[in-house]
């Protein structure tokens, strides 16, 4: 089989990936994302990979997703935004528009199977216990904006089923999906960056605050994923539910996150002061997401357990238990939404913390380190804000997918520098940041000799700020490294750090020269 995946990067893609890898029957696997992942990290050096941004210009985007699906024997559609929330404009783009998006391009490239992404959260409300089929309406939430696009892209791939049936469709109706990798992804997308989720680790929480009624479902990610690769091998269609066969209840969910002790509050009063949270900013998640736990139906799994053989092999329990851990930890993968959460405990690798432990002894001023590591910092931040503008403003260079990929270096490198701030403990020094992203974002008000257009000077100038910033990063790894015995750090990982600048500055170069031999020329007079 030859397998082409939007939206490979994430958590179900993740998973997925690792299956296909272990099937003997697929040949190959082509994964599209809007970010490219670390591609010699564990599962993602197992693929093929392509740039898209569904979001981008419509017909662009269906003319590169039919190019790419062209000779592909399946599509599976993973690629969803959660957040931002509050940009319900780009939320429906994405997600609806981009669903119809890849639905055409599967249509002109003669794709024969399309395999997507749905939820329990495309289901119309409930106020009981009895498990639901695949033929229980699937008219969303009407509070939840995730639940409404979960709806209407249902409503997509109905057109696509009645004016095409030479495609075969399957809808992946999966309850919430976990793995322990999926842990800092799930504070960021939920939680947010205030709330103390490593105090899960410690099970310091005294009781678990949860609304009154409380029940959910959950499969493991390589469950989920073991779905998937069960729909593609038989090329089914239609409907599946998907998720593990016990059903959590609130001392369940609170067994797991401590010691089983809960406090039950009517949902009303939960809704009040999660819509408080989120409109101060406390956490991440809207109240939607509250409205759609406590309405969608159990699903009943006897379809997929009976047409594709599938049975999972974790319960929702385990599962659950794996991702708390994981938000604990901070854990992740080697792709942008799978990234390691930045305070991740330094003993679980993001921090490259040798055996005794980091830690600043009396023999180096804290102060002058700390001032060091915060201008590094801020010059990360200015860096990335920097090439994440390029990336997104000069998506027609040649090079592209290595700029892409600078992006994503330079995002890991200010993580590191955030976490070596969390674990040896340094003074957090926050206006050093904000005024290096002023300062970037300044810079981006030069015209460069251009007024209504982008100047071409403009390549060559933000490439050799670049290549400053890079250089500059070089001493930075070094100094690290110089001194890592002495902190109780790893010095390999700084002197990787430093070999690999080497490598970004060689891709700078190689834009640099591109750019430079077209910014003074007229168009007329270009050529290659």
């Amino acid at each position: 089989m030859r397998i082409v995946v939007v939206g490979q990067s994430g958590n179900i893609g993740s998973a997925l990936l690792r299956s296909l890898a272990a099937d003997p029957a697929t040949t190959s696997v082509l994964g599209v994302a809007r970010r490219l992942p670390d591609r010699a990290a564990e599962p993602f050096r197992r693929a093929a990979w392509a740039l898209l941004d569904l979001a981008g210009a419509q017909d662009d985007v269906v003319a590169r997703l039919t190019t790419l699906f062209r000779g592909a024997d399946a599509v599976v559609h993973l690629a969803w935004l959660v957040q931002p929330n509050r940009d319900r404009d780009l939320l429906r783009t994405v997600n609806v528009e981009g669903t119809w998006r890849v639905a055409r391009a599967v249509v002109r490239a003669g794709v024969p199977h399309l395999v997507v992404a749905s939820s329990v959260g495309a289901y119309s409300p409930v106020d009981d216990d009895v498990p639901r089929r695949e033929d229980w309406p699937a008219g969303g939430i009407p509070t939840s904006h995730y639940s409404v696009d979960k709806a209407a892209q249902e409503r997509v791939l109905d057109e696509l089923e009645r004016d095409h049936p030479e495609v075969v469709v399957a809808r992946m109706r999966t309850a919430l999906v976990f793995q322990g990798d999926a842990g800092a992804e799930v504070v960021r997308l939920f939680v947010g960056r205030v709330l103390p989720v490593r105090l899960l680790r410690h099970g310091r929480l005294a009781t678990l605050p949860v609304p009154a009624g409380l029940r959910l479902q959950a499969v493991h990610a390589d469950d989920a994923a073991d779905a998937y690769l069960r729909v593609l091998k038989r090329r089914a269609g239609g409907a599946f539910n998907v998720a593990a066969r016990d059903v959590l209840r609130s001392r369940d969910v609170a067994q797991v996150v401590d010691h089983g002790r809960v406090v039950e509050l009517p949902p009303r009063v939960v809704r009040v002061a999660h819509s408080l949270a989120y409109d101060a900013r406390v956490v991440a998640s809207d109240p939607g997401w509250l409205d759609m736990g406590m309405a969608v139906p159990v699903m009943d799994t006897a379809r997929a357990e009976s047409e594709l053989d599938w049975a999972p092999r974790h319960t929702a329990d385990e599962a659950l238990a794996e991702v708390v851990r994981g938000m604990a930890e901070g854990r992740g993968l080697g792709s942008a939404p799978l990234r390691p959460s930045a305070t991740r405990p330094a003993d679980e690798g993001l921090v490259p913390v040798r055996g005794r432990g980091a830690a600043v002894p009396a023999r180096v001023d804290r102060d002058l380190l700390g001032l060091y590591v915060a201008d590094h910092l801020a010059g990360a931040t200015a860096g990335l804000g920097r090439v994440e503008r390029m990336v997104g403003d000069y998506g027609d260079l040649p090079l592209h997918a290595e700029l892409v990929e600078l992006a994503e270096q330079i995002r890991a490198e200010r993580e590191l520098y955030r976490g070596l701030v969390e674990v040896l403990g340094l003074p957090r020094r926050r206006p050093r940041r904000l005024l290096a992203g002023i300062a970037e974002r300044l810079g981006r008000l030069k015209l460069n000799g251009r007024v209504a257009t982008r100047s071409p000077m403009s390549v060559v100038l933000e490439v050799e700020l670049m290549r400053s910033a890079v250089v500059g990063k070089l001493g930075g790894w070094q100094t690290l490294e110089e001194h890592a015995d002495e902190l109780g750090l790893d010095p390999v990982t700084f002197g990787d750090l430093a070999q690999r600048v080497e490598r970004q500055l060689a891709t700078l170069d190689r834009l640099h020269e591109h750019a430079r031999r077209r910014a003074f020329r007229e168009p007329s007079d270009l050529s290659g």
